[in-house]
């Protein structure tokens, strides 16, 4: 009979048990009771609930809600951002400015382990497939009418008075988030960090991709993320075991090594946060189809400064391209839990070290208390190639972090050039294999 304790506490040197065959959320026979999710109040009131949901902070520049950017200093609006310092720059007067940090406006000063609820911020909210990506902005120069598709741009200039008028009113189309985090690697060192890139891998590379490689291309691109801060506590439980012996029987190709293995029940509870964790929110980005493309070098060069972030203008995104969000919270929410659920799991690995053959989990239950969700454009320099190869298409990326500099990406490969290099460092044996593998790919 085993004792309660050794698998709630997952010490080796108790008595070792048999892995529980109960399912989830059933109290194994030989174990304490699972914990389960606490119980609301029956007798709370309606109006209580609503009361008790958190209100969604409004991070709507209204300074700008004319839609005219103009400068502090002159009242120019030919303004854009200077990548080298970070700052919105006039380009008549040379004034550089700054919009206010976005994290003072999120009221998430308190602590993150007293987060409850859902709250989504203003430019997070659920877009509307109704709303059209098409606005009409009165100039505040001269009266006139200026057009501005959203889905092509967030800045316009005005045909009469030259004028530059900018969207920075949150509609519900996915187009204006809560933050941007402007750049700071300039174009040139984010060219020289790709040329450096693609040269470390200039052997393999196919031929065409050196011939065509023209690193002065590199775009920069505002992508749109979720910020999320969160609140959550998971359980954990599965089978450890530790080694007792181990053996060998038998002799030449009939030797065997056998292992003698002590098995524990082990549960684990751990209640954690999470600050500024950051998920893509375009369906786009999201796919990674490796068959097609390489977006998963997105994620390679993470993370960002988020906390740098200032509060929305569309005059950060001048001279720049962008993608507008696509993506609810509710779209997300299955990648949030996800990764939870991977930090809990990281959160108790050193807390099972004494199973020196592993531990295996079997369940999880996770419970998030609380979230809170900010829509935001971060910063890459892109640098995109479309490889044709035996008729299938992929397209390599090679991108820069546009805050840290961080660089990842993709070339294609010159199948030849691989095979010849195993041939010649390696044994015979090892090109059959390779060129097998190239061949069956």
């Amino acid at each position: 009979m085993s004792d309660p304790a050794a698998w709630s506490q997952g010490d080796p040197e108790r008595a070792p048990v048999q892995p529980a065959s109960e399912p989830f959320g059933v109290a194994p026979e030989q174990g304490a009771a699972q914990p389960q999710p606490p119980a609301q109040p029956d007798d709370l009131a309606a109006s209580e609930l609503l009361d008790a949901q958190p209100v969604a902070p409004n991070t709507q520049n209204q300074r700008l809600s004319d839609g005219v950017n103009r400068c502090p200093k002159c009242g120019s609006t030919d303004i854009q951002l200077r990548p080298s310092t970070g700052k919105l720059i006039c380009l008549f007067c040379r004034h550089e400015w700054a919009e206010a940090q976005v994290e003072g406006l999120l009221g998430a000063e308190g602590d993150l382990k007293d987060l409850t609820g859902t709250i989504i911020s203003s430019g997070a909210a659920n877009i509307d497939p109704a709303v059209s990506g098409v606005l009409t902005m009165k100039c505040g120069g001269c009266g006139s009418e200026v057009v501005v598709n959203t889905e092509q741009a967030l800045h316009a200039r005005c045909h009469w008075c030259r004028h530059v008028l900018t969207v920075n009113e949150q509609v519900p189309n996915g187009a204006v988030p809560d933050a941007v985090l402007p750049f700071s690697i300039t174009h040139d060192q984010a060219v020289e960090r790709i040329r450096q890139f693609a040269g470390k891998r200039r052997t393999f590379a196919h031929r065409t991709f050196i011939k065509e490689f023209t690193p002065e291309n590199v775009v920069g691109v505002y992508l749109p993320y979720m910020v999320i801060d969160g609140n959550a506590s998971a359980d954990v439980w599965g089978n450890g075991e530790v080694l007792i012996r181990s053996y060998t029987r038998g002799s030449g190709d009939d030797k065997e090594t056998y292992y003698d293995a002590d098995v524990y029940q082990v549960q684990r509870h751990v209640d954690f946060t999470v600050d500024d964790l950051t998920i893509e929110s375009s369906a786009e980005r999201a796919n990674m189809n490796t068959l097609v493309n390489t977006n998963n070098i997105i994620n390679t060069i993470l993370p960002f400064d988020t906390k740098n972030a200032v509060q929305w203008n569309a005059s950060y995104l001048t001279g720049f391209t962008s993608e507008k969000r696509d993506q609810d919270v509710s779209g997300v929410q299955p990648v949030l839990e996800d990764q939870l659920l991977s930090i809990a799991r990281s959160q108790v690995e050193g807390s099972v070290s004494n199973y020196d053959r592993g531990v295996r989990w079997e369940h999880e239950r996770l419970e998030v208390h609380g979230t809170r969700w900010v829509s935001m454009y971060l910063p890459v320099w892109l640098y995109s190639y479309y490889h044709v190869d035996r008729g299938k298409g992929m397209v390599h990326y090679i991108a820069v972090n546009g805050r840290t500099g961080e660089t990842m990406g993709s070339v294609p490969v010159s199948r030849g050039r691989l095979l010849a290099a195993a041939l010649t460092v390696g044994t015979v044996l090892e090109g059959f294999v390779i060129a097998f593998l190239v061949a069956t790919a």
